[in-house]
């Protein structure tokens, strides 16, 4: 094993139920509907495409996205201020530093966003690469960002191992033929997930090098 890679948007910082939750107030509060979790589930670990595609569909030409948008990030905004990142996180960082191996970030998100949120929790220094948005045509469940990572790495997909929390993010490491630990957040943890090599409650449950012993 050479090298980790960690999606960031749900397994490193819980943005995700924040996500939900915001998206959820400002349909209640502009068009008293209630978003039902496993409709917006479909869109995590991606875009919000068919999320606005499933409004369209209920709402009507009453839908008016931008309105949404920028209300739920505004509440977004205020949830994720002064959020932690998930449990064990720091600690799985440092161990890997500690093995010597590369760390990098394959994100669906942009790198500005991305890099806000590790500077805030203060991590952004463990890792060597950062591949996000903007650097691929085509983000997850494309495998556009984990082949890009491995490129830029310069492994194999056995030499490396994926950390994700999303469908999204377990697809498009199955596409790049990466072993894949899956570590649920509150919004992800009912989906169907195949094809994955371990899964875990949080990265607290067991050390990385258990992880990488248990994968070996």
């Amino acid at each position: 094993m050479k090298a980790v890679i960690f999606d960031f948007d749900g397994l490193i910082l819980d943005t995700e139920t924040a996500w939900y939750e915001s998206y959820r107030k400002t349909l209640l509060e502009y068009y008293q509907f209630d978003l039902p979790l496993e409709e917006f589930v479909k869109c995590v670990g991606s875009d919000d495409t068919v999320l606005f595609v499933y409004l369209q569909e209920k709402l009507g030409d009453a839908l008016d996205a931008d309105l949404i948008r920028t209300r739920a990030k505004m509440w977004h905004t205020e949830k994720v201020k002064e959020a932690q990142a998930r449990e064990g996180v720091a600690q799985y960082l440092e161990d890997a530093r500690k093995a010597d191996l590369k760390i990098a970030l394959a994100t669906s998100s942009t790198r500005e966003w991305a890099t806000t949120h590790l500077t805030n929790l203060n991590l952004i220094s463990y890792f060597d690469h950062l591949i996000t948005q903007d650097d691929v045509k085509r983000i997850k469940p494309a495998p556009d960002l984990f082949l890009k990572t491995l490129d830029v790495l310069g492994i194999q997909p056995h030499e490396g191992i994926v950390f994700e929390d999303s469908l999204n993010g377990l697809i498009a490491a199955n596409r790049s033929n990466l072993p894949t630990v899956i570590i649920p957040n509150p919004v992800t943890e009912g989906l169907p997930f195949e094809k994955y090599h371990l899964k875990l409650t949080s990265m607290a449950e067991m050390s990385l090098d258990e992880v990488l012993q248990t994968l070996d």
